[in-house]
């Protein structure tokens, strides 16, 4: 089932490219913000400890106003910061609790099985590529982690990117969150069948094909040649900043009940990779700002092995998925929060109002 691309989601899918009136950048009001000193804290012990083990020489540590810090990437590329690779076994150690420590249980899984599947490509890929290995993924802190300051950490490598922002020792951002995987579904082997991101796959697709006739006029699109110009198959790419425009596709309003359930259910499990905490805070903040007013648009085929593509556009955050590469079985999918990427929304109001 196709639908031909609107107008309305030309909009969308060039917006955060090409620009509108409203910037995330810019915020009004201070957005409501996650806050929670207790885990603020436990960030910032894990960071430290982290530290304190690498060897002298080790660099993992950079200035929090660094352009460095919101120079996120997810392609096969080298890094700034301590790989993986260069780490003695108790440092390693260390490293993946300071993954784990901003991530859910499930988030953590899928993170570790991603960078798992390294070792697979690595045996698999006629042209192996270095970076695209299981040892290759980097740590990176910000600034001085302390119970009431202001800095931030990154894990970062093929298929992941996870971004972390402390300010003041309270306030928490965990934004923007990208996870991949190649393949999206192993063919062979010992681990054939591996889906990491299944739910992720299923659940958008499950919605996109409950939609009526009359609901995939605005709720369907193909997918726009230009999309294959993009980093990584997304629209908003790998760019620091993103723009909040007036979303398409079909809207929650306009949804059965059952059609609410299964995409609430898709944003909890986008939402829901980071740690429970600040995942429970950030589902309020999209209660609050209204579910009706979230829209679901499908580009592509409904059909299993076809390339497909879907963005969830609510008040405060943008979820995007691809699945066009590789014969439809290569993932990317990234959860961006319009006023708290980075923290940088946090960090004007203290600037302009906390002096």
């Amino acid at each position: 089932m196709k639908r031909r691309i609107t107008a309305a989601v030309t909009v969308l899918l060039t917006g955060c490219i090409t620009g509108s009136t409203t910037r995330c950048d810019e915020p009004a009001t201070l957005p409501t913000a996650i806050e929670s000193p207790e885990i603020a804290a436990e960030l910032a012990v894990t960071a430290r400890q982290f530290m304190d083990a690498l060897d002298p020489g080790m660099q993992a540590k950079y200035l929090f106003q660094d352009a460095e810090r919101g120079n996120f990437h997810f392609f096969p590329i080298a890094r700034r910061g301590v790989p993986l690779k260069d780490m003695k076994l108790g440092q390693r150690q260390l490293g993946y609790a300071l993954l784990s420590v901003a991530l859910s249980h499930t988030g953590n899984r899928k993170a570790l099985t991603i960078m798992s599947l390294g070792d697979y490509l690595r045996e698999t890929d006629e042209t192996p590529n270095v970076y695209r290995d299981s040892d290759q993924y980097y740590f990176t802190i910000f600034g001085d982690p302390s119970s009431d300051g202001t800095w931030g950490y990154r894990v970062e490598g093929f298929h992941l990117s996870v971004n972390v922002t402390v300010v003041k020792g309270r306030w928490i951002s965990v934004t923007p969150s990208f996870f991949g995987v190649i393949p999206a579904t192993v063919p062979g082997g010992p681990r054939k069948g591996l889906q990491v991101l299944q739910l992720e796959t299923e659940l958008g697709r499950a919605l996109a094909a409950s939609m009526t006739a009359e609901q995939q006029e605005s709720g369907f699109g193909e997918i726009p040649d230009f999309l294959t110009e993009t980093v990584g198959g997304l629209t908003t790419g790998n760019k620091r900043r993103i723009r909040r425009d007036q979303p398409a596709g079909l809207a929650a309003a306009r949804m059965s009940q059952q059609q609410r359930e299964i995409l609430m259910k898709l944003v909890r499990e986008h939402v829901g990779r980071i740690r429970k905490e600040l995942a429970d805070q950030d589902l309020a903040r999209i209660d609050r700002a209204g579910v009706d007013r979230i829209h679901f648009l499908w580009a592509g085929d409904v059909e299993p092995g076809r390339p497909h593509h879907y963005l969830i556009q609510g008040p405060t955050f943008l979820i995007e998925y691809d699945n066009t590469q590789d014969d439809a079985n290569h993932v990317h999918c990234i959860y961006r929060d319009f006023d708290n990427d980075f923290g940088d929304a946090m960090l004007e109001h203290y600037r302009r109002h906390h002096r």
